[in-house]
Parts: C-alpha cells; structure tokens; sequence
C-alpha cells in the first residue's frame, strides 16, 4: 500500500504551499505521520513529524514556518508551509507508520 501525497508545486519565495496524504482509515489513528524531505544531492532529513494524538515536532530550519497537522475524519495528515525559501526546494514524502508516499515535488524560485 503506498499513500496518496498531494500539493506539491511552484511558488516564489515568501509563498505558500499545502501539502496532503492520505492514508487508509485503519492504521491513520494507530501510528505517527509526517514528512521528510530530499533536495538535489542531499539526504532526505526529516521536516516534521506528529504522533498519533497530534504532537508535533519540527525540524530546525522549518520552525515558525511549516505546521504539521491531523485530520482524522479523513484520515489525512497535512503540511502547511509558510514563507517559502528557495532552500525549501525538495522531493516531499510523506509517511504514516510504516507506509510511504510517492514523494511530491516542491520548487522555490528567488
């Protein structure tokens, strides 16, 4: 089973971007979600994760910027990021359990 990860785009920097994934509806609410990210020659660093009772944690460089959350009615983990930088420039995978997204392409431009 892979999830479904959705939102990924283009935007200028200082812009906004919401990111989905869904995931079926008997294992959301039984495990932690989150993101991870890989940019061009980099390894994939972890940009937020919530547990299944919706604490969030964040990575450094995202904080005050990215908002991780929850939607258990249906079953779908998002990722609000704010104030977009050119370094945000990545392939986002999204992860609940053990299951992975395909990854979502996110471009910044300066």
């Amino acid at each position: 089973v892979q999830l479904q990860a959705s939102g990924g785009g283009s935007v200028q920097a200082g812009g906004s971007l919401r990111l989905s994934c869904a995931a079926p509806e008997s294992i959301f609410s039984t495990t932690a979600a989150g993101w991870y990210r890989q940019a061009p020659g980099k390894e994939r660093e972890l940009v937020a994760a919530i547990t299944r009772g919706g604490i969030p944690n964040y990575n450094g460089p995202v904080k005050g910027r990215f908002t991780i959350s929850r939607d258990y009615d249906r079953s779908t983990v998002h990722l609000q990021m704010n104030s977009l930088e050119p370094e945000d420039t990545a392939v986002y995978y999204c992860f609940i359990g053990s299951l992975w997204g395909q990854g979502t392409l996110v471009t910044v431009s300066s």
